[in-house]
């Protein structure tokens, strides 16, 4: 275990967490000091659900070492049952309860509680969240999906597959999820089971009653997906259907595995992301050096629709997950480069400077070393924070899910070539206010003094209409201040200063009076 300031993943009894949250009508006792209860924030406060995870923490403090801590955590188990009545429990600890020994997994054995208990082995010092996300799935499937069924499948019924791997704290699993049981649904298969997301312990039970499995995110279901492949024959859809091309080779491994005619999907497939990405005023794209870092599925993926669906360079791969490095340094050798395996922000942070990119894909972490190092960035994968949660529909797999993708990595580009256009033509004579006109005008003279007259006693003959208001002013300060404003906006800005100077009788425009004039406006 490192001291570190930040961290990619938490100890596995997070991804314990992370799963028991997802589910419904399923209970963790965690053995855990007082102060582990932190990763309930993680939840409501970054997620943003309106309720606790469904955890009970034994909470020992120092003083109770030298005590029985192994009562402390059968009092706690028995009493979150009568409390909660789930259908199911896992026990484990925390990594600070895991130097005492207890063993959660016997004590509640010999609770003899009238439900199932699943004890988890998570061991916090040599694994981490992911994994343990991937142990409790797998160890819940094991035991709650029952055995071989040796009654034959009735005959003319609709295709059906579980969607596998969705859980708590994923990013933008929801929409993702909602985004293939529609793309599922729009092929005629029925989705059988979801889990652990919205799954309770009893929908495990029915896993062994789909056709085939969907497996969106392997770090958390890969081994539940071979166990289920293995133990009741379910073959398993590999394809993580991110990006355009990916989607539609997921529906036609879909399609092939269910029997059905995948042309009617494909045919009407409504990503505008393969147009936008050939269209005008996308071509500046082409070649942009991008470096991408995070878990491996969207890492991977990300390499994949950079470089062939939106024409990056990809000059750098790496993930966090080692559970995943062949599959990244395979991916990575593809772009002829090497894959950064690591789990260390400042490792990154150093080959992130290195590659010289013009764009960072990666997590909130990567967001964080691209704003210190001036660089465009767009997260995709997790760790991420609250903003990353968004109230709006916004999946990453799928048709829209590609558009999705078009957008958030682009807009960043876009921004930053306009800040870069902005300071090269500032002081361009194309947008210079005095310069000729391209439509024909000419230059506004430079306004001289009106010449002497003489005076005349005033009578009635020699009265004339008011003149029209006099343009004030502008003090040379106040002009170097406006030419910083957008040559898109600056004229303007420049009609209003002066009309709100004239409103106040003022004849010189100094730079105070522009900035009153910019707050009088944007009230």
């Amino acid at each position: 275990m490192q001291l570190t300031l930040w961290t990619y993943e938490g100890p596995p009894h997070i991804g314990a967490m992370r799963v028991a949250t997802a589910m419904e009508g399923l209970h963790y006792v965690l053995h855990a000091p007082q102060g582990d209860t932190y990763a309930d924030l993680l939840f409501t406060m970054i997620e943003r659900r309106d309720a606790r995870p469904p955890v009970t923490y034994t909470t020992f403090q120092a003083r109770d070492l030298g005590s029985d801590t192994a009562e402390i955590f059968k009092n706690a188990a028995s009493a979150a049952y009568e409390r909660f009545k789930p259908q199911a429990m896992i026990v484990g600890a925390s990594c600070t309860a895991e130097l005492i020994q207890d063993d959660p997994g016997g004590l509640a054995k010999a609770l003899n509680l009238p439900i199932p208990v699943i004890a988890l082995e998570l061991p916090a010092y040599q694994k981490k969240e992911n994994w343990g996300a991937s142990e409790t799935f797998y160890r819940l499937v094991r035991g709650l999906s029952g055995s071989p069924s040796t009654e034959p499948k009735p005959e003319g019924r609709r295709p059906s597959c579980n969607i596998l791997g969705p859980t708590a704290l994923g990013f933008r699993h929801r929409d993702d999820l909602t985004e293939i049981t529609g793309l599922l649904g729009r092929l005629g298969v029925a989705v059988n089971v979801v889990a652990p997301m919205g799954a309770s312990p009893a929908d495990l039970g029915r896993l062994k009653d789909a056709d085939f499995n969907v497996v969106l995110y392997p770090e958390i279901a890969k081994a539940a997906a071979l166990h289920l492949q293995k133990t009741f024959g379910q073959p398993m859809v590999e394809t993580v259907p991110i990006g355009v091309g990916a989607t539609i080779r997921f529906v036609e491994e879909v399609a092939a595995l269910a029997g059905v005619d995948p042309g009617p999907v494909l045919a009407g497939a409504p990503s505008r992301a393969p147009w936008y990405s050939r269209s005008v005023d996308s071509t500046y794209l082409t070649g942009k050096r991008v470096f991408i870092f995070g878990d491996a599925t969207h890492a991977i993926a990300a390499a994949r629709v950079a470089k062939a669906e939106l024409g990056f360079q990809v000059v750098g791969l790496g993930t966090y997950g080692r559970e995943f490095a062949r599959e990244v340094r395979a991916e990575a050798a593809l772009h002829g480069i090497e894959a950064l395996i690591c789990d260390d922000y400042l490792d990154v942070e150093a080959a992130i400077q290195a590659a010289g990119p013009e764009l960072v894909l990666g997590t909130q972490m990567e967001r964080h070393i691209a704003k210190r190092l001036g660089l465009p960035c767009a997260v995709i994968s997790a760790p991420i924070h609250v903003q990353d949660f968004p109230a709006r529909y916004s999946p990453q797999m799928g048709f829209e899910g590609a558009n999705v993708l078009f957008d958030t990595w682009v807009h960043p580009l876009m921004m930053g070539l306009e800040e870069h256009l902005l300071g090269m033509f500032r002081e361009d004579p194309e947008f210079n206010d005095r310069a000729p006109s391209h439509l024909g005008g000419k230059a506004p003279a430079k306004a001289s003094a009106p010449p002497a007259i003489a005076t005349a006693p005033v009578t009635a003959a020699t009265l004339a209409p008011p003149s029209a208001p006099t343009t004030p002013t502008w003090a040379t300060e106040a002009e170097k201040e406006l030419k910083k404003i957008p040559f898109f906006v600056r004229g303007k800005a420049r009609t209003n200063t002066e009309t709100f100077a004239r409103e106040r009788a003022l004849p010189l425009i100094t730079v105070e009076t522009l900035y009153d004039a910019k707050a009088h406006f944007g009230r």
